[in-house]
């Protein structure tokens, strides 16, 4: 009797210390091996924002709970001026900043802002980027920057002129209009090479430029003037003229994208692939549908003949190898997207 019941306490120890075991290697498989923190500064509605979001929740289930993924949009950890030195020093592993925010960093990104893309439509620009091309631009991002590009860029769209006055319809009406611009040498340039007064103003400061006729015109996007209400600022007239394609960069910290083992590396990027077109597509979307909504506003919409951009894309050349020295642009690069891209 004693001895089966020193059995049956024995049997049961064992059972506990079974489960105990079990239990722990269980949760040791549920705890995350790396933590990824992902910071951007657009809101959550933004076509950026929700392809982020997909890529973590689809990399988080890729990798079975090795990967736990923390995303923060909105400018909640950092903005996007500032990301690049959270993400090099280690207080996030990833960002996704526009291209306007590296070229301080990697001139060789500014490449893409230069006149010999003037004019040129999203699927011109995919031809270079998404080429050889664009993976060595790429590489000098990683290399001045000691960090990994994952793969493709994402799409904001491209950046166009809007005024207050509905007589701007054409190139020939820059000459002394104020426009107001974000910054950047090729911004400054090329509005230069067409008798037009870049003005640099800040993005809170835009309301009143626009109010007390500071400045009568604006570069940026559909989207934006939408999201902006900027009719309500007095903006009129838009030229479509395509001045440059905008797109958001995929970054990691090389550091910690050296520690993942091969097959996560192989994970985040083939996870990162799977939605660059999706996105693409959106923001594509998104920039027609604020199109229509400047329409619905009452905003003409003026659009340049295919033969007229590229005129003008001539003229803006003129600058060019000027643009390209105070820039630091590597004259390699130019060469070689001028012999993809053509005249």
């Amino acid at each position: 009797m004693q001895w089966n019941l020193r059995r049956r306490c024995a049997s049961a120890t064992l059972a506990a210390v079974v489960f105990i075991l079990g239990t722990g290697v269980l949760q040791a498989r549920e705890t995350p091996e790396y933590l990824i923190r992902i910071s951007t500064e657009n809101t959550a509605e933004h076509v950026q924002t929700q392809a982020i979001e997909r890529f973590s929740r689809q990399l988080e289930q890729a990798s079975e709970g090795r990967i736990a993924v923390q995303f923060r949009h909105s400018a909640q950890l950092f903005r996007d001026r500032d990301v690049i030195a959270a993400l090099t020093s280690g207080k996030v592993e990833m960002a996704v900043p526009g291209m306007w925010q590296l070229d301080r960093y990697v001139p060789d990104v500014g490449l893409y802002m230069l006149p010999l893309f003037y004019g040129r439509s999203a699927q011109e620009n995919y031809r270079l980027r998404d080429a050889e091309l664009g993976t060595a631009v790429s590489r000098r991002i990683q290399s001045d920057l000691g960090v990994e590009v994952l793969g493709r860029w994402l799409d904001l769209g491209h950046a166009n002129l809007y005024f207050t006055d509905r007589q701007v319809k054409r190139h020939e009406n820059l000459a002394g209009v104020r426009i107001r611009i974000p910054g950047g040498v090729a911004n400054r340039a090329r509005l230069e090479a067409f008798d037009a007064i870049p003005v640099l103003v800040a993005w809170p400061d835009l309301s009143n430029a626009l109010e007390y006729d500071q400045v009568r015109g604006v570069l940026t996007t559909h989207e934006t003037v939408r999201s902006a209400q900027l009719w309500r600022n007095g903006i009129r007239s838009s030229l479509e003229d395509k001045a440059y394609f905008a797109q958001y960069v995929p970054i990691m910290n090389v550091r910690f994208w050296q520690r993942l083992p091969q097959d996560l590396r192989q994970m985040v990027r083939m996870t990162w692939e799977q939605v660059v077109d999706d996105q693409r597509n959106a923001a594509a979307r998104a920039q027609q549908n604020a199109r229509d909504a400047l329409l619905a506003e009452g905003i003409e919409i003026t659009v340049p003949s295919p033969d007229e951009l590229a005129q003008w894309r001539q003229v803006a050349r003129q600058q060019q190898a000027a643009m390209v020295r105070e820039m630091g642009v590597d004259p390699v690069l130019v060469d070689q997207a001028e012999a993809v891209m053509g005249h």
